[in-house]
């Protein structure tokens, strides 16, 4: 198949739909009905569902409210044992198998160890895991050690985590969106005074115009191409602003559609710019100069609600529209054509993922988005506002909490004041400056919960040098992936198996990219030997601090968990009860459907942001598949990118040509980071864009991260084809 055979591919429809139902088969239809309608959240992405509604079911009522994902994540937790004659085998054996491979192999039923020096795991008891544990961190100066966290834990095993680091003695606590949407969190605190998505669920159902920017749903966040197919069906306008043509975006055969499905697809892009990669800043200073031409800018929400207008004005009168054009590779006239659609549309929705945050400009990315929609003030009112669109389920929710490397001095007072304890105020280190720490030896033990911290870090050289340099790692996880056999150097590993979301001893919380908290009752029983994350940690809290004023025997029990939190975190209030009142809600003071920020003068600030430098010959931007999500792979071939494998290299046709590459030709893309060889595969992209999958790529990607979010740039690197 070759890119000439794109107009025949549409994302979702019969195959996905057939994928779907077979993969429910083979999970068991009885266990499969049981974990996908049981009250708890869907471990999937941050978009949401479940909860109280029952699952398959929204904040609003719809049902069924599932995509792909969701069965996917279900399959992996209603998986069987992992045999303990599969840990006879040494880490040489287990390093051969693929992410798939891994992910297939089952659940973790059985804690493991690594004794120093040995070259296989042995199962062990957990009288001997938590000790081991607790003694080996007892050793350890907490200032040498970190603690980091995926999104997929709950809100109270979170506050757990961080309360325990903090209370041991470091502020070394980080979480995955150092590696993901902390760009996002650092460009909204700048120009509304809040970090989180200002529009809820509801919001999008009125909604005349949508941008999709830096982001494919219709892989990532299946779920929200329905809200994109309801606004075309109401007359609204989708516009996607993405280097690469993603066939899930001009296309999507809606499987809860009849009408979608039986017609081959709807239409979902109303129109559709391709600016080379790492120059959206360019475009969207485009844009704005193009809306204040037409005069549809808001003068009166201008003057009113924001500030620093006058300097955005001046800045971009001194670009002219030859420098956008050359930087982006778009023309005027389709820039001016989008502005004017903008500009005919009263109620508008901007949404946009790790496109956006994965560069070292990342922070001012998201500024400039917040620019365009301040400019015909489409904060602050119902059905307008910012949606970044996140990943992991509760990856908002387990930042709310705390698990960061700083949090606010009023909700350290409050912990303190909680439970009578004096905690360090030392800034702590994000993600990479932990494993940055570590590749220089001084980082002795690692917690890490969730997550496959390995594979999701740029330089997998590096990464394999930082992780093996630590002496003492403890995993906490569900499935065995391979962070946990690569990486491990000379040192010893415990990894502790844990339940499921849907099987927690007592109910959790999770949090939704709509800021909406969602209740998940868990208590579903599969296997015999996990533990919930809390009960672990406060197990390991016990023998570490035993002299410890923080009960956290107690906190075994998620309620008493929460009832802290409601106390500490601001606008959290309503998780103290929310067990017994079974009332769900939106956190205070994020959804803004007034005009009221959250800055110091309460009004919104309008940011200068300054153009990146050029971009190299060729750059490439990492992406995910459509049968993966994060680092976890169900697919070995992208059934919306020409069936490719995971070694695929995509490529713009006539760039193709010039490096006298053809379709299908074996490869090797170079960066100033590492080599990886693949198979380069035509594509509908920019001159000098290329896209390879995520983490398998990670090889090219450098540790630079974006000062001001200290995010990696996954989707912007300097490469070349070598000989």
């Amino acid at each position: 198949m070759t890119i000439d055979d794109r107009p025949r591919i549409v994302g979702g429809g019969p195959k996905k739909l057939l994928y779907t139902v077979d993969t429910i088969r083979r999970m068991g239809v009885g266990k499969a009905a049981k974990a996908l309608t049981a009250h708890n959240t869907c471990k999937a992405c941050a978009y949401g569902m479940g909860g109280q509604k029952g699952g398959m079911t929204n904040e609003l009522g719809e049902f069924p409210s599932v995509c792909n994902k969701s069965v996917q994540a279900q399959s992996t937790d209603i998986q069987p044992a992992i045999p303990n004659e599969a840990f006879l085998h040494p880490l040489s054996d287990l390093q051969q198998l693929s992410g798939r491979e891994m992910e297939k192999l089952g659940r973790l039923n059985t804690p493991l160890f690594k004794a120093a020096g040995a070259d296989r795991y042995e199962p062990v008891n957990w009288d001997f895991a938590i000790a081991h544990a607790a003694a080996q961190l007892k050793v350890t100066d907490p200032n040498r050690s970190f603690f980091y966290s995926s999104g997929r834990s709950s809100n109270e095993a979170g506050f757990v985590f961080q309360l325990l680091a903090r209370v041991w003695g470091t502020n070394n606590v980080n979480n995955c969106s150092y590696y993901c949407h902390q760009a996002t969190s650092e460009g909204l605190a700048t120009t509304i005074g809040k970090g989180t998505a200002t529009v809820e669920l509801e919001d999008l159902t009125g909604a005349d115009l949508i941008f999709v920017i830096g982001a494919n749903p219709s892989s990532n966040h299946p779920r929200f191409i329905h809200m994109l197919k309801h606004c075309r069906d109401r007359g609204g306008d989708v516009i996607v602003i993405n280097p690469a043509k993603e066939p899930g975006l001009v296309k999507f055969a809606v499987p809860k559609s009849p009408t979608s499905m039986l017609s081959g697809g709807t239409e979902i892009a109303s129109d559709y710019l391709q600016p080379r990669i790492g120059s959206d800043i360019a475009l969207f200073k485009g844009l704005m100069k193009a809306v204040l031409a037409i005069g549809a800018e808001d003068r009166s929400f201008i003057a009113q609600h924001t500030a620093d207008f006058e300097a955005l004005r001046a800045d971009l009168e001194v670009v002219s529209w030859e420098e956008i054009e050359t930087i982006t590779g778009l023309s005027r006239t389709a820039i001016e054509r989008v502005a004017t659609r903008y500009a005919n549309r009263q109620n508008v929705v901007f949404a946009w993922g790790m496109g956006m945050t994965h560069h070292l400009h990342g922070v001012e990315n998201v500024e400039a988005i917040a620019n365009l929609a301040l400019l015909r003030g489409m904060i602050g009112k119902r059905y307008s506002g910012l949606l970044p669109l996140r990943g992991h389920s509760n990856v908002q929710g387990i930042g709310t909490i705390g698990v960061k490397p700083v949090v606010s001095e009023q909700v350290f007072v409050a912990m303190e004041q909680a439970f009578g304890v004096k905690l360090g105020r030392a800034k702590g280190l994000d993600t990479m400056a932990g494993l940055e720490a570590a590749a220089r030896g001084e980082i002795d033990s690692a917690v890490i919960m969730g997550g496959n911290l390995w594979g999701a870090t740029p330089d997998t050289a590096f990464a394999s040098r930082a992780m093996a340099a630590i002496g003492f790692k403890l995993f906490l996880t569900t499935t065995l992936n391979r962070g946990h056999v690569h990486g491990l150097g000379a040192g010893e590993v415990l990894i502790l198996p844990v339940t499921a979301r849907d099987e927690e001893w007592s109910p959790t919380t999770q949090e939704s990219m709509f800021n909406f908290v969602r209740l998940s009752d868990g208590g579903i029983e599969r296997l015999d030997n996990v533990r919930p994350e809390t009960v672990i940690l406060c197990d390991l809290a016990k023998l570490l601090l035993p002299d410890s004023p923080v009960p956290f025997e107690r906190f075994k029990e998620h309620r008493q968990v929460r009832e802290v939190i409601a106390k500490v975190v601001p606008g959290l209030e309503q998780l103290a009860d929310i067990d017994v009142a079974k009332r769900e809600f939106h956190i205070k003071h994020r959804v803004m459907h007034t005009p009221e920020f959250s800055t110091r003068d309460g009004k919104a600030h309008f940011v200068v942001t300054p153009l990146p430098k050029a971009a190299a010959p060729l750059t490439l931007a990492t992406v995910r598949s459509e049968g993966q999500f994060n680092t976890i792979i169900y697919e070995e071939q992208d059934s919306y990118r020409l069936k490719a494998g995971r070694d695929a290299i995509f490529l713009n046709r006539e760039d193709m040509a010039a490096f006298g590459v053809r379709d299908g030709q074996r490869v090797t893309l170079a960066s100033d980071t590492g080599r990886m060889e693949g198979t380069a595969m035509a594509f509908d992209l920019p001159r000098g864009s290329a896209l390879a999958y995520y983490p398998e790529a990670n090889v090219l990607c450098g540790t630079a991260v974006d000062p001001r979010s200290k995010t990696p740039a996954f989707k912007s690197v300097p490469v070349w084809i070598e000989a």
